[in-house]
Parts: structure tokens; sequence; C-alpha cells
């Protein structure tokens, strides 16, 4: 499976997962399906506490990903980086520190309440000056080719119904021997069509989630090379996805690191 089932519902898809991401933007402590927040982010995926405690809550509050991208390696002084789908800017500001005052931290994503926290906490933070944040999808990025050091992105393909495109994208904005630092969701087993046609399940992070064998072949399909995973995660340890899926599916988060050729 490389693109969604011809049966998936993607406006619906694309409506579920705006809706879900603003309720996140706007009461992040509400209960969803995923976990939220630093507590989480230090306890399952290993973020640093000091780190996390120096940001802004309105970015940590609203964190959701599912895996730690800043541990597959290191950001360069003066480097320019982008956060794919940066959500409220948790990673996206640490990556902007780590960049330095002559890096450069470009956030896209397609929620109004997520780019808004990113840009409340980037100004909280002293960092408006190395940090941009833009409207769009992760199928059509708003970066010149050839112009990003380092791609950044955590929890976001899975939900793509395309995914070829979307990181042929990230490619294309890549520099050439570019890095992309990708956290997502990958599950033990491929999904039969038909549970595949649920975009409830998509928007849930399982419906759209592939083995980990199956990204590093759409990563290597899409130009980008030496994919390996580098570490996992067990992010939806406690959630719903965990209590009606832990029999038969595992689903969990991978780091993966990828270079563009």
């Amino acid at each position: 499976m490389t693109r969604c089932p011809l049966e998936l519902d993607t406006m619906y898809l694309n409506r579920q997962v705006r809706a879900t991401y603003e309720r996140v933007a706007r009461a992040p402590a509400s209960g969803f399906h995923f976990h939220t927040g630093a507590d989480y982010a230090v306890r399952q995926l290993r973020y640093d506490a000091a780190e996390l405690a120096a940001l802004p809550a309105a970015c940590t509050e609203r964190f959701s990903g599912v895996g730690n991208p800043l541990r597959i390696g290191t950001i360069p002084a003066g480097a320019v980086v982008l956060d794919h789908a940066c959500g409220a800017g948790m990673d996206l500001l640490l990556a902007a520190k780590a960049a330095g005052p002559d890096g450069r931290a470009f956030g896209v994503d397609l929620t109004p309440g997520m780019r808004a926290s990113a840009l409340r906490a980037a100004a909280q933070s002293g960092l408006l000056d190395r940090i941009r944040v833009f409207e769009g999808t992760f199928e059509d990025l708003p970066m010149d080719d050839a112009s990003v050091d380092v791609a950044i992105s955590n929890g976001v393909l899975n939900l793509a119904p395309d995914k070829p495109r979307v990181l042929c994208e990230i490619a294309r904005v890549l520099k050439p021997g570019g890095r992309l630092f990708l956290a997502d969701v990958v599950l033990d087993r491929e999904l039969a069509d038909g549970v595949r046609s649920n975009a409830d399940l998509w928007a849930s992070c399982i419906g759209g989630a592939v083995t980990e064998s199956l990204l590093m072949e759409l990563l290597r399909d899409c130009g980008l090379s030496d994919a390996q995973v580098t570490e996992r995660f067990e992010c939806f340890a406690g959630t719903d996805i965990d209590r009606k899926f832990h029999t038969h599916l595992h689903a969990y988060g991978v780091n993966v690191l990828a270079h563009k050729r």
C-alpha cells in the first residue's frame, strides 16, 4: 500500500484531522485517542525534561508527536530546518535553538490554531527572528527546491492519503546530502483493505500507518537513501488505541533517519 484505498473518503478524513488538531490547540487536556503534553514526551518519548521546561506551555501542552526526531541526529549551527506539519511548535523551537542565531527554522501546518500556538511560543521564547510559520499541507510545501538542510516530521505521515507524494515533496526541498529526521506510527503487520477504507481509523493514526519494511521502501522510492530505524517508542501505551487493538495489532512509534541522494 502506497496510496490510499479508492474507497477512502479523503475529504472526510481531512475534515476529521483538522477538527482533531484544532481541538488539541484549543483544549489540549480534553482527552484524545493519543497522548499529549510535556510529561508524556519525557516519560514515553525520551525528551529532555529540562529542555522542555525552558519552553513555553503554548507549545509543550499541545505536543502530540509519536517519536522524538531530535534524537536522530545533530542539527548543525546555521542550518535551515523545516518542521513538516509543525503543530504547536515544540520540535520547531528545539530545532531553532539547536540551529542557533545564524540558523533558520520553518514550520508548516494546516491547522490555524496550531500555527497560532507555534508563533505565540516562538515570541515568548524570543526566537521569532529565526522562526517562520507557514500555512500549508504536507503534499505541497511552501519551500524552494533544495533549500533545507534538515527536515523533521513527527506523527504526520500516517495521516497522509498519498505517502509517496508527501515523501517526494520532502525530498524536493532537501538539499543534496540533506537529512530527514522522521518520527511516525508503524504497525507490526499490514491491514486489510477494508480496514484501510475506514477514514475514522485513518484519523486515529491507525488506518494509514504502514509496516517498518514498507516505510523503508517508500523512502527509497522517493529518493531518500540509507533509511534506518534508530529508535522505537510505545507511544500509544495506556491510550484507547492500545486498549482496542493490543491483542491483535501492535502500533508504535519509530525514529527513522534518511538522506537526500
